[in-house]
């Protein structure tokens, strides 16, 4: 599903560091070796039809790339 941040990002939390992200072999592979964190927020966003809600979004990230592989967790309204 593809979808857009398109208003605030709140409650801006790590949920894993380096070693503790369990995808962080696949991450290296096909990114390369850096300090990846797993991050979840909450933010309004719309999906591709045009809806706007908030939901729980959760994404990796690494110095220097930025946010990868970004995905709707839950749709919070």
């Amino acid at each position: 599903m593809n979808f857009r941040i398109i208003g605030e990002i709140n409650d801006i939390e790590t949920i894993a560091v380096g070693n503790s992200i369990r995808e962080l072999e696949r991450l290296r592979k096909v990114y390369g070796s850096r300090r990846w964190r797993k991050l979840k927020v909450i933010a309004t966003i719309q999906l591709e039809d045009g809806t706007v809600c908030r939901a729980e979004v959760h994404w990796y990230e690494a110095h220097g790339l930025g946010k990868k592989e970004m995905k709707i967790k839950y749709i919070l309204e």
